[in-house]
């Protein structure tokens, strides 16, 4: 018998090694950084100079591996240990981005859909009027400034407009937070003290007694817009958003360090503010998002905020940015299709900006910031409110994420986010021309 033998051309082959070599080189060959020790500087001056109680900084490729990370931490502010990848973090509106991949995974399986009624789910908010000013102007026209303090007294009329579950996602469905430069809408929501509500049908009876800002459709107006989201998902499975998120997102990817509230064996990071130009720690009420009180993240408070609410780790937080780099599948779990994850960062609201585009509350950079030498044009990026930032590299393939806990920050420490990822970009290019 003649053994079989399978023969392959060389040219063939030789195709196949330089393609591999290339995807090897496309992957990985950016990193390490060629300087690292410059970016950990960096790092170090926002907590040596006093601007930040503590930064973190941590880069991963597409398949979890870490491409850098460091961190420093203040031990006058915290002394017990250095906050690292594991530490708790209050992320605030990076929760949003969270929510909204959570109700288009609930869309593509039929629960839900872009075009449903928020009523249909919600019929509290059947008779919500809308605030004008008193000869008729659209508040959310009137820019941020002096003109929003003199708009009071407002009138309210009745809406005109059907709120559906894509203006939730698009932030044009009317709803607001405390900070609007509106001082009768703020005091309004401020009085009704949100996250003290015990639930998500006293949440909602709470916000049914104020007006819109807008109507329904009308313009992007950021708020409490994607909170409301997450009661659509519980109303519509009869779930909390804890176990929503535990069930649909967490224990399938296996991601751990995500999720709403925490026991008393873990402590949560202390809250800090530079409003005074120093560094110090908030004072009760100081985190005036939504008046006089924040989320309490207490393990037996069952309201869960879906746009703001959440807690991660570095770690955790950076597995989810992967799910969305690697198009929808993390550890071999497909989540979300590849057309959804699509749409999350395709051109939505905002168009007009000459520094991006909002995707489904998730914001697309121009080439402004790689002018401005902040990154590079294509970047997917987000935030919290104090002080957490997180960004999603389609083209080389990783995820970065900086941590703090720090509101009211000086004009030094303002432009952190920027600084620092400039610094990592400056060394990508130079290693990318060379």
């Amino acid at each position: 018998m003649i053994p079989f033998r399978f023969s392959i051309p060389l040219s063939f082959l030789l195709l196949f090694l330089i393609t591999a070599c290339g995807e090897e080189e496309h992957q990985n060959g950016l990193f390490p950084l060629e300087e690292p020790e410059k970016i950990d500087a960096l790092i170090d001056s926002y907590v040596s100079e006093g601007l930040y109680p503590f930064v973190y900084v941590r880069l991963e490729g597409k398949d979890g591996d870490i491409l850098y990370e460091h961190g420093s931490t203040n031990t006058k502010y915290i002394p017990e240990k250095e906050v690292d990848g594991t530490s708790w973090i209050r992320i605030w509106s990076m929760s949003k981005i969270v929510t909204i991949s959570l109700v288009l995974d609930l869309i593509e399986d039929g629960i839900l859909s872009l075009s449903d009624p928020v009523t249909k789910y919600i019929p509290e908010f059947v008779d919500l009027k809308v605030a004008t000013t008193t000869n008729g102007e659209r508040l959310a026209a009137i820019p941020w400034g002096p003109e929003r303090a003199n708009a009071c007294p407002v009138e309210l009329i009745p809406n005109d407009s059907v709120m559906t579950i894509l203006h939730l996602i698009n932030h044009k469905a009317g709803f607001y937070y405390a900070t609007t430069g509106f001082d009768c809408l703020d005091s309004l929501e401020a009085l009704q003290n949100l996250p003290k509500a015990q639930n998500t049908d006293e949440f909602i009876q709470r916000i049914a007694k104020l007006p819109l800002v807008q109507h329904p459709g009308e313009a992007h107006f950021y708020g409490i817009n994607t909170t409301i989201l997450g009661f659509v998902a519980e109303r519509a499975t009869g779930k909390s958003l804890k176990n929503l998120v535990k069930e649909r997102i967490t224990d399938p990817m296996l991601i751990q360090g995500l999720q709403y509230a925490i026991d008393d064996t873990s402590v949560l990071l202390p809250k800090f503010s530079g409003k005074d130009s120093m560094l110090r720690e908030a004072y009760p009420g100081e985190l005036d998002i939504f008046g006089p009180d924040v989320p309490d993240y207490d393990i037996g408070h069952e309201l869960y905020l879906g746009g703001e609410g959440m807690l991660a780790t570095a770690d955790g937080y950076a597995d989810f940015l992967r799910m969305l780099l690697k198009r929808g599948t993390l550890n071999g779990h497909v989540f979300l299709e590849e057309s959804t994850v699509a749409d999350i960062h395709a051109p939505h609201t905002q168009l007009d900006n000459p520094y991006g585009y909002n995707g489904y509350n998730l914001w697309v950079t121009s080439d402004s910031m790689r002018i401005k030498g902040h990154g590079d044009a294509g970047l997917w990026t987000g935030g919290g409110y104090e002080g957490t930032h997180f960004w999603i590299d389609p083209k080389r393939e990783f995820v970065g994420v900086i941590m703090s806990q720090m509101n009211f920050n000086s004009p030094e420490g303002y432009s952190r986010d920027d600084k620092i990822r400039g610094a990592i970009y400056q060394q990508l290019f130079a290693k990318e021309t060379n």
